[in-house]
């Protein structure tokens, strides 16, 4: 779907790819397939993740399906800036986690001929935009949506449901504490959770 630039010895012309969606559908492992073929054709690729996500590991960006690669943990978006010098891909994974600057980090980098592959929760779990992923699903060329199922009805699920009554907007969590579900089961369950509470 998406060629690997190939402007050797030319201006390079960078561009942004989103890849957005619910938990459990499939953001991180199409983030490191699509950074795995740039490294496959020789390009230099540098992958970032927020240093707040360790579920698994501190400096590898890991999918639900243990597929992994190496990765370097920041505490804020400028800080990707100071490290990507002579890349051609750069891979941010989780990029709902950053800083509301990470729109214009990855514009200026892909101004300045580089392919930036962003992956991150479109939605928290009340439904609503999460972070900086708005803004760069509105810059980015190109714009993937996936869709994990419903643990309740087996249709596509575009909403990360928590199980946990917290209102922090960023928890840190897993099929422990977040489920995916569609539209319908997700309101469905909100309400019966609102219920209970009262």
């Amino acid at each position: 779907m998406f060629l690997e630039n190939s402007n050797k010895g030319s201006k390079k012309s960078g561009w942004i790819e989103v890849i957005a969606g619910s938990m459990f559908s499939g953001k991180t492992e199409e983030l490191i397939r699509r950074l795995k073929r740039a490294k496959i054709a020789n390009q230099k690729v540098e992958i970032f993740k927020p240093e707040i996500d360790n579920r698994y590991s501190e400096h590898q960006v890991i999918s639900h399906d243990a597929n992994t690669i190496i990765s370097t943990p920041v505490s804020t978006s400028r800080n990707i800036l100071l490290l990507t010098t002579d890349v051609e891909v750069v891979g941010i994974d989780e990029a709902q986690f950053f800083d509301i600057s990470l729109a214009d980090v990855c514009n200026d980098l892909a101004n300045r001929g580089i392919r930036v592959i962003v992956a991150g929760l479109d939605m928290d779990f009340r439904g609503k935009p999460f972070g900086p992923i708005p803004a760069l699903m509105a810059t980015a060329e190109y714009v993937t949506k996936v869709h994990a199922i419903c643990m309740q009805c087996g249709n596509l699920a575009q909403f990360s449901f928590r199980k946990d009554v917290s209102e922090k907007i960023v928890l840190i969590g897993e099929k422990n504490v977040y489920e995916p579900l569609c539209r319908s089961c997700y309101f469905d369950k909100q309400g019966k959770q609102r219920s209970a509470r009262s």
